[in-house]
């Protein structure tokens, strides 16, 4: 969510919001707390192996009429290679080129990251639909692509009411969404500012990593004064607690990141306010993620298993928590 002021209040001393989202000239800070434990973390929180190409407007249209970009190894299908298709959903106002770092570094992973330049994703329909935009081109002989993607592989990352918008693509999507990676998810009392809700109740398959920022608290908080059933959905932990028990979950939230610290390129120079520390902690376990529910691979899986790394004590992660089953 950027570019907007919206104080929200109400009454009775339940919730107080003041929210100030795409405020120009942020402050840099240094990247403190922000190094990675060894093995897992620090391995995916550096570039991948691939080299990486890109191109804006790839293809055109979504539901509004906007474009798509797309983010991709440049050596596609070296050695038969087929890539996993990550589906990637912008926060309100903002525009897939302000999470260039972040797309740039997933694709350096073997991911083939497509994203609408819709700004309002909150519904998961155009972030389907560029999934779709991607396998009718890549249906193309003469596509880069043809031939080169693995159509059964394929996750859902966003931020913000992008966030919103992955659960609910991967819920509406009928399984062809594996996994979704909501970043910084609003609470539900934002949907009254023309944003989708987001119930993880409702989710019948997938599985899903959490991720927010300590800092967050106004947009992504991750506890909330009083329980669900009295308020809604109005915390990370609360999203937690709905998912069925028969959706594979995970939680963690970063230690010092705002709502924007996700924009880094790397750090908080060119990312919309707020942002306290840039891109770095959104690097290493969620690129582990994709690559464990994606790629298969053990080592990351392992890292979200019951004693696994993820939850071993960090001082850049606090409220880890999951359910996935060793491999």
């Amino acid at each position: 969510m950027t570019r907007r002021i919206v104080t929200v209040l109400l009454r009775g001393g339940l919730l107080v919001l003041l929210i100030a989202f795409g405020l120009p000239g942020a402050a840099v800070a240094d990247p403190v707390s922000t190094q990675p434990n060894p093995t897992v973390e620090s391995v995916y929180a550096q570039p991948g192996p691939w080299a990486v190409t890109s191109q804006a407007g790839f293809a055109c249209c979504d539901s509004t009429g906007s474009s798509y970009d797309v983010w991709y190894p440049a050596d596609l299908g070296a050695n038969g290679f087929r890539h996993p298709i990550v589906s990637w959903g912008d926060g309100t106002w903002a525009h897939p080129d302000q999470y260039d770092y972040l797309l740039r570094h997933l694709a350096s992973w073997g991911f083939v990251v497509v994203a609408t330049e819709n700004s309002s994703t909150g519904s998961g329909v155009d972030i389907t639909d560029a999934v779709d935009k991607l396998l009718d081109v890549a249906a193309d002989p003469a596509s880069v692509f043809h031939d080169r993607l693995d159509p059964n592989a394929i996750g859902a990352m966003g931020h913000s009411q992008g966030a919103t918008g992955v659960l609910n693509a991967m819920r509406d999507s009928g399984g062809r969404i594996k996994t979704a990676v909501p970043i910084e998810l609003p609470t539900q009392l934002l949907c009254s500012l023309g944003s989708f809700c987001g119930n993880t109740a409702t989710l019948t398959g997938g599985s899903v990593f959490f991720v927010n920022g300590s800092q967050d608290s106004p947009i992504s908080p991750s506890d909330q004064p009083l329980p669900a059933s009295a308020i809604g959905l109005q915390s990370v932990r609360a999203y937690y607690d709905a998912v069925p028990a028969t959706v594979p979950k995970v939680w963690g939230t970063l230690v010092g990141p705002n709502h924007n610290d996700v924009q880094g390129q790397p750090d908080c120079a060119k990312a919309s306010w707020p942002c306290t520390l840039g891109v770095y902690g959104y690097l290493g376990y969620p690129t582990a993620w994709l690559a464990a529910e994606l790629l298969g691979r053990a080592d990351a899986r392992q890292a979200f298993a019951a004693g696994g790394e993820f939850f071993a004590p960090n001082p850049g992660w606090t409220n880890q928590i999951g359910d996935i089953t060793p491999p």
